[in-house]
Formats: structure tokens, sequence, C-alpha cells
């Protein structure tokens, strides 16, 4: 018995299929309303990690892990911090604390903090400091200024990092902390920081812009041994300064 062989339909009767615009990218057909609804109740207020950082896998799962158990209870955090932070490296622990400033969770970034001066490879950075001071200060926890000042002037070996030191300078005259802005400057000529010409413009200026004139007497005198009687740098721009 021999197949039948059909014949190949014709073109023209197939039916007609409209083509794209040259150019054009079909649209990725829409999600039902419940469900658009539904992620973005879940993404509010997450703040995500900001690409561009040097973050390994291990360190953003350690941020991530951190933040969902600091809204349980003391204990589930403290096991976070052993199982998911401290085991990781002296790279990726620094990385954790900063992404943690950057998202301003202070409280964590405070923990994170202490758990890192007790390594062993711990060596204290002013700059770290007043990156914690600026934040810290910006979100208006003073009292946690005080104690992170008080880890400073207790760090063993510190150095003299003089555009660290401006930095927390300029960041206690921002937030009218006098006080601590006065210590800091005494503090560091203790270490053999000596201060510049930006360190006597910050303290000066900020002092006397605060009303603060006795403090500012005290920091001219002090400008004076290093600069003459003439202080005319005070009325430069900071960026004439660190340039001369």
């Amino acid at each position: 018995m021999m197949n039948t062989v059909h014949a190949p339909t014709p073109l023209h009767s197939l039916p007609s299929v409209p083509l794209s615009k040259p150019g054009h990218r079909p649209q990725p057909a829409s999600l039902p309303k419940a469900m658009r609804a539904s992620m973005r109740d879940r993404s509010k207020n997450r703040k995500p990690l900001q690409r561009g950082r040097t973050l390994s896998i291990e360190a953003i799962q350690a941020v991530q892990a951190l933040k969902r158990a600091s809204g349980k209870d003391p204990r589930s955090l403290e096991l976070v911090r052993r199982s998911a932070f401290e085991r990781l490296l002296k790279h990726d622990m620094i990385a954790v604390l900063r992404e943690l400033l950057r998202q301003s969770r202070c409280g964590l970034a405070l923990k994170v903090f202490e758990d890192i001066r007790k390594e062993y490879w711990y060596k204290a950075q002013v700059l770290l400091y007043a990156e914690m001071f600026s934040v810290f200060a910006g979100n208006g926890l003073f009292e946690e200024v005080k104690l992170l000042y008080l880890y400073l002037r207790t760090e063993d070996n510190i150095e003299p990092h003089l555009e660290g030191f401006n930095s927390v300078l300029r960041t206690f005259i921002s937030f009218s902390l006098v006080e601590l802005a006065t210590e800091c400057y005494y503090f560091m000529k203790e270490i053999g920081c000596e201060p510049d010409r930006s360190s006597f413009r910050i303290l000066i200026n900020g002092l006397e812009s605060m009303g603060e004139q006795v403090a500012s007497a005290k920091i001219r005198e002090e400008a004076r041994k290093y600069y003459g009687e003439s202080l005319e740098f005070l009325q430069d721009t900071e960026e004439t300064i660190c340039q001369s």
C-alpha cells in the first residue's frame, strides 16, 4: 500500500501574524495588582546593599543575618554574631561594619565594632572612628559618641593620623560637641599628632560661631605658638589651607 503524500499548505492560506516593528521590543506581561502590592510591602523600609562596594557573599549574608536577628531577642543576635560574623576574615568584618554604618544601623554597628576590637589583628584607625562619629552624631546618638570617644582615648599605639583627627574635629564642631572637640585637640598633641592650619581653623572658627569665646581664645593662643601672631589663614577657605 502506497503512502499518501500531502502537498504543503500554500503560504497565502496561512493565518497572518503581526510582525514587530523594527527596533520594537515586546513588553513583558504585567503582574497582577495584588502581587505587585505584596512585593512592595515586603520591600518597604528595606535599604539595599550599596552596589559597587567590595562586599563578599559572606559579608552580605552576615549583614542580612545581623539585621534579621536584631529584631529578635538578645540571645538570637548573640548567636548570629558568633556564627555569622566572628568567623569572617578581617576585610569582611570591616566591610560589614561600614555597610551597617552606611545603613545607619548604629546599634548593630556598635556591637560589631566592639567585637572587632577584640580581634588579635585589630589596630585602631582614626579615619574609621571619624566615620563612626559622623554617623552616630548624625543620628542623634550623642551618648554613644561619647562612648566611642572613650574607646578612642584608650586605644593602644594609635597612629597620629592628622587627616583623621581633623575629620573628627569637624564632626564634633558641626554637632556643637564643644567639650569633645577641645579634648580631642589636646589628645592629638598627647599622641604626637601636631595640629595644622586646618585643625586650628576648624576649632577656632567653629568655637567662635557657637559663642565659645573662652575656649576659642585658648586655642588661638595654641595657634600662635605654631604660626605666630598673625593667623590670617583663619580667613581662608579650607580648600586653600589644604593646598598650602
